[in-house]
């Protein structure tokens, strides 16, 4: 069952770098993070896997030195548009007529009203919008990274600033958010590796209202 895997993945601390995650697995993660949900279905971001080995560590070395990022096999970094374009909208409408077929008078009936309220915002705050949906994808991600059995762990801890110099993620209109190293636990050497689950009671956590 999904919850089972769920109750099994924990943000790991420690990884083996001698333990190798398949391809296969990754592009099974990949696939599902490209798959997650959007608003608008706009898909307002990228992702980067990092192998290259001087890169990694030079992004541990903007993350406090988190060994998770140069012990794991891959890194993900999930980076979001740094702002909403007319050109950026017009692409999703036309891959949306290409594969769908819709006419391009309803896309544009709906995507002319989306410029409307999105493209007059300040950049930071579509950027903060983007970024959210780049969330989803990371819980997509880590979801996907658990029924696949891979260890994986959601990292805010770096300097985005720094990272995106690294990749050159401004000149591609980019902003990092997230940092996700998949993986595979270290048998020794992790404090959370076995420790009990801690949630809130689902009578705390759900409201039903009838």
């Amino acid at each position: 069952m999904l919850n089972e895997k769920l109750n099994w993945r924990y943000a790991t601390k420690a990884m083996d770098p001698a333990k190798i995650v398949p391809r296969a697995k990754l592009d099974a993660i990949l696939q599902a993070i490209n798959l997650a949900p959007t608003s608008s279905g706009l898909q307002p971001f990228e992702v980067f896997v990092v192998t290259n080995a001087e890169i990694r560590a030079k992004i541990r070395d903007a993350a406090w030195n988190q060994a998770q990022i140069t012990d794991s096999t891959y890194l993900l970094v999930f980076a979001a548009w740094d702002n909403y374009t007319a050109e950026r909208i017009d692409a999703v409408v036309n891959q949306t007529h290409a594969e769908r077929g819709t006419p391009m008078e309803m896309l544009n009936a709906y995507y002319d009203n989306l410029k409307a309220s999105y493209l007059p915002r300040a950049a930071e705050v579509n950027y903060d919008h983007a970024a959210r949906q780049a969330y989803i994808a990371l819980g997509v991600g880590l979801v996907a990274a658990a029924f696949e059995e891979v260890d994986a762990t959601p990292m805010e801890g770096f300097n985005p600033d720094a990272v995106d110099e690294i990749l050159g993620l401004r000149a591609k209109g980019l902003r990092s958010v997230s940092l996700m190293p998949l993986g595979y636990r270290a048998a020794e050497g992790d404090w959370l590796n076995g420790a009990k689950k801690v949630r809130k009671p689902m009578s705390e956590l759900v409201t039903e209202i009838a």
